[in-house]
């Protein structure tokens, strides 16, 4: 594949990431865990993990979160984001790379350390570690979340082919 067609596609997923991040915040917040999200961006890394390999799904993942939080975030939403996306697509990577886990597993696994990323981040920020009980509720939400976004990403994976010259 040329570089300009990589490029290309690395632009357009990290497009369609940016439009599932805006569709997500349309969806009313019906969950009893605030700031809890389904996490639909998942859906284009984790895809991208499987079938380009773990440098794009990073670099897509990565890019999407700089160009979200520039355009509709701020400085502290940055932080979240960066830590909770970067330790997610890290530990989803880990586990692939094992050939032990099925996509299901991945996306839970990454929907739990998002949680633990951003978890950690708040600590940071507020100085103390008195938000870590928050852990709990997070963690039932992230297995969720992962849990459907893993469900869709498996399908998905299926009818996707593995992108030409792709280290998947």
């Amino acid at each position: 594949m040329t570089k300009t067609k990589r490029l290309a596609e690395y632009a357009m997923l990290a497009a369609l990431s940016m439009v599932l991040s805006y569709l997500e915040t349309l969806i009313p917040a019906f969950f009893a865990v605030p700031g809890m999200k389904l996490g639909l961006t998942n859906l284009v890394v984790l895809a991208a993990l499987y079938r380009m390999g773990a440098r794009p799904a990073i670099t897509i993942n990565f890019v999407r979160i700089l160009l979200t939080s520039m355009l509709f975030g701020t400085a502290v939403s940055l932080w979240y984001s960066l830590a909770g996306g970067l330790l997610s697509g890290v530990v989803m990577i880990a586990l692939k790379q094992t050939g032990k886990f099925q996509p299901l597993t991945v996306s839970i696994a990454g929907g739990v350390a998002h949680n633990v990323g951003q978890i950690v981040v708040a600590m940071l920020l507020m100085q103390t570690t008195a938000v870590a009980w928050y852990l709990l509720a997070l963690w039932v939400s992230g297995i969720a979340a992962g849990a459907v976004i893993g469900l869709l990403g498996s399908w998905l994976i299926e009818r996707l082919p593995k992108t030409e010259g792709s280290m998947a």
